[in-house]
């Protein structure tokens, strides 16, 4: 089996490539960049006081789960791109990526253009860190978080639209319940989703199950980057749940409105 992948250069990243290449006999890995220094260096987010403090937790708890930036298993074959590039990118140079059995989508661009009919025809799977189609948008676990709503922190499993994070929803992934920062916990989360993602491409459940249409209705947030404020993050971690607060939370969660919940 051959997959591609488009997503980003994270440590997080770096581990679902090499979670998919463990089940794949090739794996294409086309990686958008930005800074491993995010509130440090200016880049996606801005370079301040608070956004160091706060990625500071972000990559704590993202090298705990995922450990540190590494270079791709042996069989994974890497094209790296600055973010944004990759709807502007030629389908010839990426014509070898393109003759894949799976395609996965996870922290790329927003994906449109030949490129996005082309995942569209093949049926590609999309990432989305966020319980759509409740929460959308941009960094939407840490909106969860910030509504009080750590029910919504994870991830949806969903076919891939032309429309943002809006595609017919294969399965939600959660993390376990545990006490642990919630920093961890949205990491968790991520690891939900590419268990999620490996176990159904190994049972074939991945193409093979009807997805379930989403209902616009119910979403309670669409944020974007710019939302995402020096003020905002200052009030979220001067009244960040506990460890033992987010076991609580967690384990008073339901799962009747999700679709084939997964967690783990």
């Amino acid at each position: 089996m051959r997959i591609t992948v488009f997503t980003g250069n994270q440590p997080r990243h770096v581990a679902l490539i090499e979670a998919l290449a463990g089940v794949a006999d090739e794996v294409y890995a086309i990686q958008e960049c930005t800074t491993i220094f995010p509130g440090q260096v200016d880049d996606f987010f801005r370079k301040s006081d608070t956004m160091q403090t706060y990625f500071r937790r972000v990559q704590s708890a993202e090298q705990l789960v995922f450990g540190q930036p590494r270079f791709m298993p042996a069989h994974a074959r890497q094209l790296a791109l600055r973010m944004g590039d990759l709807s502007q990118t030629s389908p010839s140079v990426l014509a070898p990526a393109l003759r894949s059995d799976v395609y996965v989508v996870f922290g790329a661009s927003y994906i449109k253009g030949p490129l996005c009919d082309h995942l569209l025809a093949h049926h590609a799977v999309n990432i989305h860190m966020g319980v759509s189609p409740y929460y959308r948008g941009s960094s939407t676990n840490f909106w969860a978080m910030y509504d009080n709503a750590p029910q919504y922190v994870g991830a949806t499993i969903h076919r891939l639209t032309a429309g943002l994070d809006s595609g017919p929803i294969i399965c939600h992934s959660f993390p376990r319940a545990e006490s642990a920062d919630p920093f961890v916990v949205g990491m968790r989360a991520v690891q939900s989703a590419h268990r999620a993602v490996v176990g159904m491409l190994q049972s074939g459940e991945l193409l093979r199950v009807e997805p379930v249409a989403q209902d616009r209705s119910l979403e309670r947030r669409y944020s974007r980057n710019a939302d995402f404020t020096d003020e905002v993050a200052a009030e979220y971690l001067a009244r960040t749940p506990t460890a033992a607060d987010m076991e609580k939370m967690l384990n008073e969660r339901t799962f009747d409105d999700m679709v084939r919940p997964f967690v783990a």
